[in-house]
């Protein structure tokens, strides 16, 4: 997976689900995204094309309540379609084109969308 360490970043206990907006943006190379986990329950976090094919799941986990930060690389392991592969090593290495990227918040009942731009 791309995306570095997610960590909590606040011990405040939020009292709702947030998503925020990623930082910075437009972003170039890497970006963080950070939300709020109201109570202990299942986290998906994706990143997925304007034509909603998914590029990376970046969690899928039970998290506790608090406030979480994770970063997205435009240069991830994957097979998105909306990509170019180059050869990292072994393994294939996928490089985002410039343009208009989403994220998804799933966090039991809640769900929220953000946009975001990739320029290079």
């Amino acid at each position: 997976m791309s995306a570095l360490e997610n960590t909590v970043v606040e011990n405040l206990v939020p009292s709702e689900f947030y998503l925020s907006q990623n930082y910075p943006n437009p972003f170039s190379e890497k970006t963080i995204i950070k939300y709020c986990v109201a109570y202990k329950t299942k986290v998906i976090l994706e990143v997925f094309s304007a034509e909603d094919k998914i590029i990376e799941r970046l969690l899928d986990e039970e998290k506790e309540a608090g406030t979480y930060e994770i970063e997205f690389s435009s240069r991830h392991s994957g097979s998105a379609q909306s990509s170019r592969p180059c050869l990292s090593g072994r393994q294939i290495v996928w490089k985002l084109r410039s343009g208009n990227y989403y994220y998804r918040l799933v966090a039991g009942d809640y769900k929220s969308e953000k946009k975001m731009i990739l320029i290079k």
